[in-house]
């Protein structure tokens, strides 16, 4: 038995986070297997009274999706350990030599958790209000004089849009008399 003294173990570990580096896409494939995994395992241990519903019932989609989910996680695998490789981002808006802009990702966070906590005491046009402006707000826009009034505006619309015209119940709120 032979062993190799002339590479050093700090250039075998070098290699293999090389290797992990080049394929690291490959946590793309595990994710995605793992996601199919979970909605097929859902889907076929879901209980559904067959005798109210025709051929196509609410697990159809779900194995669709699930069972696509798996489909794709192979295909990447395969064409990752083929060699292939995802581009690098690289459009005209972007400078790659910038760091994350985390201030905006963190306020957009926090309206979105706000606007989550807010819907269920406040309904759903005062938090989507809410939720608009301050996305606006983080994104940029610091006209107080008209985002406040749009976001009243587009909460108001996507309200009776879906209360009323789609049938999807939206929490009202304080405002549930008025709307």
């Amino acid at each position: 038995m032979t062993t190799r003294t002339d590479i050093p173990a700090a250039e075998t570990g070098g290699e293999q986070r090389s290797w992990l580096r080049e394929h690291s896409e490959l946590g793309v494939c595990a994710l995605l297997l793992a996601l199919g995994v979970l909605v097929l395992t859902d889907a076929l241990t879901m209980d559904v009274d067959i005798a109210q519903r025709g051929p196509v019932g609410p697990k159809t989609v779900p194995i669709v999706v699930g069972a696509g989910l798996l489909v794709i996680a192979a295909l990447l695998a395969v064409d990752v350990l083929r060699g292939g490789r995802g581009q690098a981002e690289g459009g005209e808006d972007i400078d790659l030599s910038e760091p994350a802009d985390w201030r905006t990702v963190l306020l957009l966070a926090g309206v979105f958790l706000g606007a989550a906590v807010l819907i269920e005491p406040l309904g759903f046009p005062v938090a989507g209000a809410l939720l608009f402006w301050g996305a606006a707000f983080a994104l940029g826009s610091r006209r107080i004089d008209r985002d406040p009034l749009i976001a009243a505006g587009l909460s108001l619309v996507t309200y009776t849009v879906f209360n009323n015209l789609l049938g999807v119940p939206l929490p009202g709120g304080p405002l549930m008399g008025v709307l």
